[in-house]
């Protein structure tokens, strides 16, 4: 019976720690993450108040715990809804989701194709797990579906967005314009200019997949978990989107 409870408790424990660890990459980020880290806090002294048999601590950190849960529920709906969203995929909604995501693979190498034949330069930033919150709020809110035509339309000049990154969240162009950290990488090429810098260093501060078209050399680039891929062609690129993503091949709508 020791070992049948001693077994569910650890259970129990690896549930709420990988819950919040999931959590915690979602917000990464975002303001947040300093307050998960406070609430977890919160949660740490209060089994310690429980455990030593502090009473009145135990009683003041279990009311703070219930403001503390119901502000971070008001102030952080739109990271609350993005959580529930991942956990709650399953293999049906997932076959819907591979087809958007096939699609987003389709446009953006259509588009990069574009922008190298036009010579123009373009940061195109594909959200994964991390959020990047804080990244898109320095930009233009779109929220557009993806297309090639739109990409190229962003990144053509006098077009006020066409410096910033445009940023992917949930298959969709959500905006445009947006500042990226510069890598603080002392080892990179001094050459390095700042839009791979920026990739780069997005890539550093978050799982994010970043890619690059120069306009002075009209090469493509793509930085992921802070390592940077350069002078790929464009089935090199189509092909590194896919691994990344995990679409398999025969997913992938048809080119013309």
């Amino acid at each position: 019976m020791f070992h049948i409870n001693l077994l569910i408790d650890t259970i129990d424990i690896l549930i709420v720690a990988y819950l919040f660890y999931r959590l915690l990459l979602l917000v990464k980020g975002t303001r947040a993450a300093q307050m998960i880290m406070g609430l977890i806090v919160l949660i740490i002294l209060s089994f310690i108040a429980q455990w030593v048999n502090l009473h009145a601590l135990n009683w003041i950190l279990s009311s703070l715990k219930t403001v503390w849960v119901v502000t971070f529920i008001i102030l952080f709906q739109p990271e609350l809804r993005k959580g529930l969203t991942l956990l709650g995929k399953n293999r049906f909604l997932g076959f819907f989701l591979k087809l958007e995501e096939s699609s987003m693979v389709s446009e953006i190498v259509k588009a990069v194709q574009m922008l190298v034949d036009k010579g123009l330069g373009a940061i195109i930033v594909i959200e994964r797990n991390v959020g990047l919150k804080n990244f898109i709020e320095t930009g233009t809110q779109i929220d557009s579906r993806i297309s090639a035509d739109l990409i190229v339309t962003i990144f053509t000049p006098p077009s006020p967005l066409h410096d910033g990154a445009v940023i992917i969240e949930k298959n969709r162009i959500i905006a445009a314009g947006c500042i990226l950290p510069l890598s603080q990488n002392p080892r990179i090429q001094k050459s390095l200019g700042t839009r791979h810098r920026a990739g780069l260093g997005l890539s550093e501060e978050s799982d994010a997949i970043v890619i690059m078209v120069s306009e002075e050399t009209r090469t493509i680039s793509i930085a992921a978990d802070g390592k940077l891929k350069r002078n790929l062609d464009i089935n090199a690129l189509r092909n590194e989107l896919i691994a990344r993503i995990g679409i398999k091949s025969e997913e992938m709508p048809a080119t013309a």
